[in-house]
């Protein structure tokens, strides 16, 4: 049964050092679940371990809700570069899961279609998703990718600000937003779009010679995106 109570770092990490040692993701996911809550789990995000820092987003990845992705979205900053990987792999987890479980189930469908190059189909699940949750954000950014695939940029914008609006930290959904101005050659916004991504994610590193390339473009001068924050030795 989770309590209010910090979680000590270390402690954390031996409790479930096991689970991953032999891969038990469904062991490690009840472990979490009785014993700490999201706000518990969040407070490690700040731990000076890194092995906390990162065991914390794996877990919180797994079953955290849509109530601390602020915090999480801080260590996409995180100076230890896997800390920053976990933490992405984790926001997005969350993103896919944060509907209702009907809505949940559309997005799956969605992305399912979308792989196999289905797109049509894959904006009716998204929709429907859509209709169920209103606040689901990332229906709202998979449609999205929909709609850029068939080159309705403007329903994309759309869609990508509604992410946003819903999931402010989202910066999958603001890079897109930035593709879709560019390739209407609305370069001043699409930089916009581009800088405020990697404000919240400095790492995508395409984005960040995109960021290069519309600047020498529009004769902005040299100035550098924000920087990548240096790797942990």
């Amino acid at each position: 049964m989770a309590t209010d109570d910090p979680i000590h770092p270390a402690e954390f990490v031996d409790a479930v050092r096991p689970f991953l040692a032999r891969n038990d993701v469904d062991g490690m996911v009840g472990l979490v679940r009785s014993r700490w809550d999201d706000e518990q789990l969040a407070g490690l995000f700040a731990a000076a371990d890194p092995d906390a820092r990162k065991v914390a987003a794996l877990a919180y990845g797994l079953t955290g809700g849509r109530c601390c992705l602020p915090q999480l979205a801080e260590l996409l900053r995180d100076p230890d570069l896997v800390v920053a990987q976990m933490a992405e792999h984790a926001l997005w987890s969350v993103w896919f899961r944060s509907g209702s479980p009907d809505a949940n189930h559309q997005v799956c469908r969605g992305t399912r279609s979308l792989n196999r190059g289905d797109v049509e189909h894959a904006i009716e699940h998204f929709t429907r998703a859509i209709d169920l949750d209103p606040e689901f954000a990332e229906a709202y950014n998979q449609r999205a990718i929909a709609k850029f695939l068939l080159e309705r940029f403007d329903d994309c914008v759309d869609d990508c600000r509604k992410a946003v609006k819903l999931m402010p930290c989202h910066f999958g959904a603001l890079a897109g937003l930035g593709h879709c101005h560019a390739h209407e050659g609305r370069l001043v916004p699409a930089l916009k779009c581009y800088e405020r991504a990697l404000a919240i994610n400095p790492r995508l590193d395409d984005v960040r010679q995109t960021v290069r390339e519309l600047r020498d473009q529009l004769c902005l001068g040299p100035t550098d995106p924000p920087p990548c924050p240096p790797r942990e030795a």
